[in-house]
């Protein structure tokens, strides 16, 4: 199993995403139990922002994080665009710090991008970490357009990912964005490796090779969407889920091996792109 270097650290390249969870309380005790199971297994890379449940998604974190220790987990949040002000930043971030109940962040993003110059945002993170609030800082929905106006900015080199959509029915950041970053040597993080439970429209799990490779693995098609994501060792993928026995399934994919000949065959079935694609933003 590969792990994935962000700011110096290496981390299992399975992360907890929690979009969509802290907004119903009917749901609470699952989706913290499904934290904590995950956290146990070894994902210990939680991802959330303050737009996700308008701040209840944070809460539900910082809940679940009161039973480990802080030093184990690495804690990443993201702040709205028209939040990302020199002025608002660093209310949007002390705000999000409360939420988790924790003094700092190990990397905080920029959601996407937006109307505040890149290069206020930018110094607005750079004073946050010399404060000691946020160990790091990335992007996230950032296609190669917006990296490059951003690397033409002072500080810029200090960026230590980029966050988005990336899957195997969504593959259109290998054209250019992939490549891109992989010259910047930027990590990716991707969201929605599995299409949200294949909720995108891409039918994937319906798939006739991609099952057939799942079965000779004994694993479930999710399983290897999972191993497909981040089968390079380059990638950091945060599935979602709230079920526990889902979180662990998802944790174990991390052990997925795909030969070559498996990947030849899901390259047939899900082409790699050969123009330049609109990235894809949910």
């Amino acid at each position: 199993m590969s792990t994935v270097k962000i700011n110096q650290q290496e981390l299992f390249p399975i992360g907890l995403g929690t979009w969509h969870m802290g907004e119903d309380p009917a749901k609470k005790e699952q989706e913290l139990e499904a934290l904590k199971t995950g956290i146990e297994h070894g994902a210990v890379v939680l991802d959330t922002a303050e737009m996700y449940g308008d701040g209840g998604s944070e809460l539900l974190v910082g809940e679940a994080l009161q039973s480990f220790n802080r030093k184990d987990l690495f804690l990443i949040s993201k702040v709205y665009p028209w939040n990302a002000s020199k002025k608002q930043l660093p209310v949007s971030l002390d705000n999000s710090l409360k939420r988790l109940g924790t003094d700092y962040l190990d990397l905080y993003l920029l959601h996407w991008t937006g109307n505040v110059p890149i290069e206020e945002t930018i110094e607005a993170l750079e004073e946050a970490k010399k404060a000691g609030k946020i160990k790091a800082w990335g992007v996230s929905n950032f296609d190669v357009k917006d990296l490059e106006k951003m690397y033409q900015k002072e500080n810029s080199q200090n960026c230590q990912v980029n966050q988005v959509l990336y899957n195997l029915g969504e593959r259109g950041i290998e054209f250019d964005l992939l490549p891109f970053m992989q010259e910047k040597q930027l990590p990716l993080i991707a969201y929605a490796p599995m299409a949200e439970g294949d909720q995108l429209g891409g039918q994937l799990t319906f798939n006739a090779k991609l099952k057939e490779i799942a079965q000779n693995h004994q694993a479930t098609v999710f399983q290897m969407l999972l191993a497909w994501s981040i089968r390079k060792g380059q990638t950091l993928a945060i599935p979602q889920s709230s079920n526990p026995e889902h979180v662990i399934e998802n944790i174990e994919a991390a052990q997925i091996q795909l030969t070559d000949e498996e990947m030849k065959q899901l390259d047939k079935e899900f082409p790699k792109p050969t123009s330049k694609q609109t990235l894809s933003i949910i």
